[in-house]
This record gives C-alpha cells, structure tokens and sequence, in this order.
C-alpha cells in the first residue's frame, strides 16, 4: 500500500463530517453516539440535538458510565480552528472505544443547517453557501 493510500485510508478511518453525522443521526444508527466535548457555557449555547455532554477532562472518569463500549464515538468541538475534538477522541481511543473526530466541529454543523437544540429549543440557521449547498443535504463529493 502506497503512504499515499495508507495516510487517506486511516483518515477515513478516524474522521467523518457534519453531513454523515446528520445521515448516520437522522437514520438511528444503532451504537452511534455522537459527544460534545465543550464547557458547559459552549453546550448551553447551543448543541447537536441528541449528543452527550461530555467535557474532555471528564471523559476518563465518566464516559463508562455513559456510553456503551459497543459504541462508535463521534467527538465534536467548536469548529476546525480548535483541536480539542480531537483531544476527546484520543481519551475515547485510550479506553478502547472506536472513536472518530467530526470535522468541522459544531460551527460547520450550524453553518450547514442542521439543527441545534438550545434551551429555548431546537433551531436551524440559514444554510451558509460557503460551507454547503443551499437545496439538499449532499455536496455530491
């Protein structure tokens, strides 16, 4: 195998985006948890409806307790500028969990109108046609 083939194929692997996210949630994909790395202020500003909060510094000594080792993991944070999506999935990996890392974070997921659950409920911002077709929920790539 290429280094090439090799480095897309892990990537692939331990990566997905906000629009497989949305497909695998919308689906009730069995096993599938999708957890929200950030403080409590960020959570309580908005979310992905469905997800487990679960602080990276917590998840050593709570994840067990709430999520099935069977599970697939999804981690997410704010967005691509900050990796601690990606210091969640390493505590997930170092438990034994099957972990991914959700590119784009919770701005990508807001920015291409998926819905985000508030205290005041569940609202959907415009689709940001930079990030997203405006009709549809593929991109075709």
């Amino acid at each position: 195998m290429s280094a090439a083939v090799a480095h897309f194929t892990a990537r692939l692997t331990f990566e997905t985006d906000v629009a497989d996210v949305a497909a695998d949630l919308a689906a009730a994909t069995p096993d599938f948890v999708v957890v929200d790395s950030r403080s409590q202020e960020s959570w309580d500003q908005g979310h992905i409806e469905g997800a487990v909060h679960l602080p990276t510094a917590e998840i050593a000594t709570r994840a067990a307790a709430l999520i099935p080792k069977s599970s697939l993991v999804v981690t997410y944070c704010w967005g691509p500028g900050c990796n601690g999506a990606t210091r969640a999935a390493l505590e997930f990996a170092k438990l034994g969990y099957e972990v991914k890392e959700m590119l784009g974070g919770f701005e990508y997921w807001a920015r291409e109108g998926f819905p985000v659950e508030t205290a005041s409920g569940i609202t959907r911002r415009e689709v940001d046609t930079l990030t997203a077709p405006v009709r549809g929920i593929v991109c075709g790539c």
